[in-house]
Parts: structure tokens; sequence; C-alpha cells
């Protein structure tokens, strides 16, 4: 029964791939090599410049979110160690996939040496998804208040005339966690966990920062794509909210397939060709250097540690 547990989520994450994967072939059936190549050929010095600013923006606000679950647990820990874990955390995990577990392992590594508790790595870790949660709702409320149309290119999946109603209960939901915060309400607390509500300088310092990471990862995309049948950054942050939603559900490794099947699908004005090639950069950016800048930071960080713990060795 353990072993089945164990891998229920990686049999669903592949067969989400494989799922996406079918349904990308029918997509692109009709795109050529060539014509991939020349979209990606076309992207300007300038889309390149920014969307290169637009990840670091949002790997920032991913150090950000560290630093305020520190600041939540009454932790002083400097802050070029917090962006360099934060960084090789979300890394690794956005594109191992299992953001929590993953995350939990490189964080519980990380903040043990700086003398944190595993009680309060686990409140660390789920302060940052939680976080992350924030930024999504907050967005998503957002876009549907402003652009109700959006859900149209959703329309399969996502009810119509439900866009604004939906936007304002989300928004209340999030007024409801500040008040909490603010008349100081004792722990949600049920079987499974115990939420303290956070102070409320906290709180805004979260509303402020938790939608700066999904703006900049969806900016990469957007200034990836050409100008010509661009819908606007609004239409891209809100398919972008849609297909990353879709991709961390799916547990798929890296969203490989769901992120391009649900953005392509929903970008049909946009070249097929234009859209992967985007979406390629975003993968490049976002994904793959920073996924090898980390696997060495992870590697010289167990050497010290190992040569560390020698010499403690030889010394007792």
């Amino acid at each position: 029964m353990h072993l089945v547990k164990r891998a229920f989520w990686p049999v669903i994450g592949f067969l989400a791939i494989g799922f996406s994967l079918y349904g990308l072939y029918f997509e692109l059936r009709d795109m050529s090599f060539h014509a991939f190549m020349d979209s990606l050929k076309a992207v300007s010095l300038k889309g390149w410049v920014l969307a290169i600013f637009s990840t670091l923006l949002a790997y920032a606000a991913l150090a950000a979110y560290d630093h305020l679950a520190l600041a939540h647990l009454g932790r002083r820990i400097s802050l070029t160690f917090i962006t360099v874990c934060s960084f090789t955390t979300y890394a690794l995990s956005h594109t191992i996939g299992a953001s929590v577990l993953s995350g939990a392992v490189v964080r519980y590594r990380a903040y043990q040496s700086k003398g944190l508790s595993p009680s309060e790595i686990g409140v660390l870790v789920a302060f940052c998804s939680f976080t992350f949660a924030l930024g999504t709702l907050m967005l998503a409320a957002f876009v549907l208040i402003v652009s109700p149309d959006l859900v149209d290119r959703f329309a399969d999946v996502i009810p119509k005339g439900l866009s604004r109603t939906t936007g304002v209960i989300i928004l209340l939901v999030l007024l409801l966690y500040l008040a909490g915060s603010i008349l100081r309400l004792p722990p949600l607390t049920t079987r499974w966990f115990s939420v303290q509500y956070p102070r409320p300088g906290i709180v805004l310092r979260q509303f402020v920062i938790a939608p700066i990471e999904l703006i900049g990862a969806a900016g990469i995309i957007y200034f990836a794509l050409p100008e010509a049948g661009n819908p606007g950054f609004l239409v891209i942050l809100g398919v972008f909210l849609a297909s990353f939603s879709a991709a961390l559900l799916s547990h798929a490794p890296g969203g490989i397939g769901v992120l391009e099947l649900v953005f392509i699908a929903a970008l049909p004005e946009i070249p097929s060709a234009d859209v992967l090639a985007a979406l390629v950069i975003f993968r490049l950016l976002y994904l793959l250097i920073p996924f090898f800048i980390a696997l060495a930071v992870v590697i010289g960080f167990e050497r010290s540690r190992y040569v560390a713990e020698q010499k403690g060795l030889s010394r007792s």
C-alpha cells in the first residue's frame, strides 16, 4: 500500500504528459520545424533582454517568499543565503516537479545548517506555498474582474457568465484572511494542520510580493511573443495562470506538454510556431538554465558540508 501511494502522483504526472503530448500532436501536426526555427530566430534582442529581466524579477520575488516566511518565524538569516537557497529550491522543484516535496528536501538541508528545527522548516515550506497560492488567487481575481471575456478561451472547462462573480468571491476570501490577521484570530486548526495568522504587516507584504513572481514569469512569454497578433499582457497573464496551475496540478515534471497544450489552445490568434518558440524561451530562462545552476549550487553545498564534517571527525 505504501508503494502504491508513493507511485500514485508520479504515475498521474506521466499520464498527464502523455495526454498533453497526444493533444499537442494534433495542435501542431501542420507546423513544420523550419517554421518553428524561423519564429525562434525572429525574437528580437529587445525581447530577449526584457525576458531575461522578467526572469530575474520572478526569482527575486521567490527569494522574498522565503524572507517573509523567516520574518513570520522570527528568524534572521543573511539575505545572500536566503536568495541562494530560494533560487536553488525553486529552480529544482519547477523542473523536477512535486514542488512541495522537492522544495522541502532542499530547504531542510539548507536551513538546518542555520539552526532551524524540522517544525520551523515545515512552517516555512507551507508559508511559501501559501504565499504562491495567494499570488495566484489575487491575479486570477484581477483578471476575471477586469477582463471577464478571457474565460471564453477556456469555454469548454469554465462556465461563462461567472467571471466577475468568481473574481469578487476570491477577493472577499483574501480580505477575510487579512481580517483574521488584523483581528488576531486564533489559529485555524484541523485534524491535519494548524494555521497561525501572520502579523498584518507580513500579510500586506504577501499581498504585494506574491503576484510579482507570476507577473515576471508571464512576462518572459509575453516579451518572447511577436507584437503582431499579441492579445496583450493581461490575456497572456490569464492564460499563464491557467496553464501554470494545470501544470502544477498535473504533477508532470516541469509541466511538460501541459503548459504548451493550454497555451497553444488558448491563443488561436497567434501562429502555433510563435507560441511554441516563446514557450521554449520560457523553459530555457525560467527552468533549464536555473536548473543547471542550482545543481552546481547543491553539489558545492553538499561538498562543503562533507568537508566540514570530515574535519570535525578528524579533530574528535
